[in-house]
């Protein structure tokens, strides 16, 4: 394995030096994804750049270059492709910095930010969807509610939910699949956070693309708002969904009303707040990556502040406070 790795590095290295045609470069890590990809920084040489690693076997490169073609041509500012070697798993990247805006965003500037964010999220909204695009379905929607109840709550927390526990949660994962469903449809990214946008001006640039699908237009606006890493009182979150949705309208988007897209971005935002547990639980038990899961009290945070207002979601919010909350409590202990 070791082997492995270093034959990488002076692939990596050696590739970067010829393409900058400077021989005496180096490159230092960037980032990291939670998959197999990684970046890294140019050093040494003439200008900044990034190199965007995806090993062959590992990560195919080919669908990264392929969304970001169809979304520059659809007015989205991304990452400028220098250079490619797609055998080999290699691009040459223009350098949009170091932070992301989930780093430099804040409660004074976040109004802003989120303007020019929604920007870019209704040019991108905007674009047709390819007929062989995927679509964020019954399958794929089945396949995210399986991730909270295997990796979240038997997984991390050791729950075997009794036959009456698993029919509440099965019939509310049901109604956020039907709502999910019957939601215009439009092309999503799936995880436009601020942790992939770059805070370049005038508008940000936007990252980590590659898994778009054609799915629900409440998706995006409550990742955006409702992040992984960062949270905000809900009463600026709602202004910030009546702000895009105001936006999606005047921009001919096929959003619908203020009472019904509230509760879309409501639901949409419960269905994967319930995702991204299993997920943080699947990074931490099965890939050895634990950091993931400290950010879990936020999404029961988020839950606990929206289910509420739903009357329909009713089963899960109690199953929250007398089955999930209890065994949290009682992991902490331990």
């Amino acid at each position: 394995m070791g082997d492995t790795v270093s034959d990488r590095e002076s692939l990596r290295l050696d590739w970067a030096r010829t393409q900058l045609r400077q021989p005496a470069l180096a490159l230092r890590r960037a980032s990291v994804d939670a998959g197999f990809r990684s970046y890294w920084r140019t050093e040494g040489g003439d200008g900044s750049h990034i190199v965007m690693d995806s090993p062959p076997g590992l990560e195919d490169v080919r669908p990264w270059l392929r969304m970001r073609d169809l979304l520059e041509g659809g007015g989205v500012r991304v990452p400028q492709v220098l250079a490619r070697d797609v055998e080999a798993g290699l691009l040459l990247l223009e350098d949009l910095g170091g932070p992301t805006l989930a780093q430099v965003i804040d409660a004074g500037n976040a109004d802003d930010w989120f303007d020019r964010a929604i920007a870019q999220l209704l040019k991108l909204q905007a674009i047709a969807v390819p007929a062989d695009v995927g679509a964020f379905g019954e399958a794929l929607l089945q396949r995210d509610a399986g991730l909270f109840e295997e990796w979240f709550l038997r997984r991390h927390l050791g729950l075997e939910l009794d036959c009456a526990q698993a029919e509440s949660l099965q019939l509310v994962q049901r109604r956020l699949m039907d709502n999910a469903l019957a939601q215009p449809q439009v092309l999503v990214h799936r995880d436009f956070m601020p942790r992939n946008l770059m805070p370049v001006l005038p508008e940000p640039a936007v990252l980590d693309f590659q898994d778009c699908v054609r799915g629900p237009i409440a998706y995006d606006p409550i990742s955006l708002f409702k992040d992984a890493f960062l949270d905000w009182p809900l009463a600026r979150v709602d202004g910030w969904l009546r702000r895009y949705r105001a936006r999606a309208a005047d921009a001919g988007l096929p959003v619908p009303a203020w009472e019904i897209f509230q509760r879309d971005a409501d639901w949409m935002g419960v269905q994967r707040h319930l995702k991204i547990l299993g997920i943080f639980a699947r990074l931490h038990h099965r890939d050895g990556k634990p950091k993931y899961l400290a950010d879990a009290p936020r999404f029961i945070a988020y839950l606990d502040e929206v289910l509420p207002r739903h009357r329909e979601l009713q089963p899960l919010a109690g199953l929250l406070q007398t089955v999930i909350k209890p065994a949290l409590r009682a992991k902490d202990a331990a």
